[in-house]
This record gives C-alpha cells, sequence and structure tokens, in this order.
C-alpha cells in the first residue's frame, strides 16, 4: 500500500537541515544538503515502517503547521 506522509523541514543554527514526519513519532534525521536530507528521509520512513506495521495503523492524520511570531 502507498501512503503519503508530511514531512516538516527545519533549518538549525549550525545550517544543518532536520526532517521530522509528524505522522510517525520519532521520525526524524539531519542532513547539510537538502537532497541528502530527502534521501534519509525516506530512508527513516521505510525503516519505521518496517519495525512497526502495528503503530503505522494508529497514527493520526497531520492537521497542518502554524507559526506565530512574537511581540
Amino acid at each position: 500500500m502507498k501512503r503519503e506522509f508530511n514531512i516538516i523541514i527545519e533549518q538549525d543554527e549550525d545550517g544543518y537541515y532536520i526532517a521530522s514526519v509528524p505522522e510517525l513519532p520519532g521520525c526524524h534525521t539531519q542532513a547539510k544538503s537538502l537532497d541528502k536530507l530527502h534521501e534519509r528521509i525516506i530512508e527513516a520512513i521505510e525503516l519505521y515502517i518496517e519495525v512497526d506495521k502495528k503503530k503505522l495503523e494508529k497514527t493520526s492524520k497531520f492537521f497542518g503547521i502554524q507559526k506565530a511570531e512574537q511581540q
């Protein structure tokens, strides 16, 4: 079964990109480039699914992301 996942990408203070998958708690990775990050997050998702398929069936739907600004 083919599934789609939302991926959140951030950049830390050292310039590394960090990707996480909200629907898969604990599924995240990092890399110096976006191309390498994409490869690594796909691999992380595949490993997550391989290790715990039951947990995947129980995941909730991702609703969205919002940015707040402090005044």
